[in-house]
């Protein structure tokens, strides 16, 4: 089957920054976006890099996805809509500035602090977890089988009962129907991000 992929761009919608929304923001900016934003976020770009008294440096422009990785020591702005790709970011950046509202808004370092305290909790629980369930997506993109294998093999050499999983569709409502203490995801990320039972397999791969 061929499949063909199409970006689906945001139409009628208007985003335009304030002279003092722009003030907030750090004088060097790494801009993230979501395809369906992309021609927003390049006039974003465009505006805060040509602002008179204000202008801000742009030290990267990346489209992302739920689970994608960013490589970049300076602060964030993503350019999207809703919570699922940002909150992603929080993981990766120290300093996360979003726009609601054609406003600027600031991610406070509380809650980057407490996304964080949740993935220590699920290492901690893996850690301690002697039945381990492995989650494999059949989904185009996200399907990693020969990740799962090896790490299934690596996790019986420590006297782990390991245990793969194997959908299209990953449902963790039934999580419970199994006799399982921690899952590993090798699909998309965004599953542990409100699931203290599941730990992503980049977050054990140096184990």
């Amino acid at each position: 089957m061929k499949i063909l992929y199409i970006e689906s761009k945001l139409k009628n919608l208007d985003i335009n920054i304030s002279d003092n929304g722009i003030k907030k923001l750090p004088k060097m900016l790494f801009i993230a976006y979501s395809v369906q934003y992309k021609d927003i976020a390049l006039k974003i770009k465009k505006q805060l890099t040509s602002n008179k008294e204000n202008k801000i440096k742009i030290t990267g422009f990346q489209q992302v996805l739920g689970c994608s990785k960013i490589n970049t020591q300076f602060p964030v702005l993503f350019i999207g809509g809703g919570d699922f790709h940002y909150l992603n970011l929080l993981h990766q950046v120290s300093s996360l500035y979003i726009i609601a509202n054609n406003s600027i808004k600031q991610i406070p370092k509380e809650e980057i602090e407490k996304l964080k305290a949740k993935r220590r909790a699920a290492l901690l629980k893996f850690l301690k977890a002697n039945n381990i369930g492995i989650l494999i997506s059949t989904k185009p993109g996200q399907e990693n089988i020969e990740l799962a294998i090896k790490l299934r093999q690596k996790l019986s050499k420590k006297g782990k009962n390991a245990f793969i999983f194997l959908s299209n569709n990953i449902d963790t409502t039934q999580f419970e129907n199994f006799n399982i203490d921690s899952w590993v995801n090798t699909a998309c990320l965004g599953l542990s991000y409100d699931n203290p039972d599941i730990i992503n397999y980049a977050e054990i791969s140096e184990i």
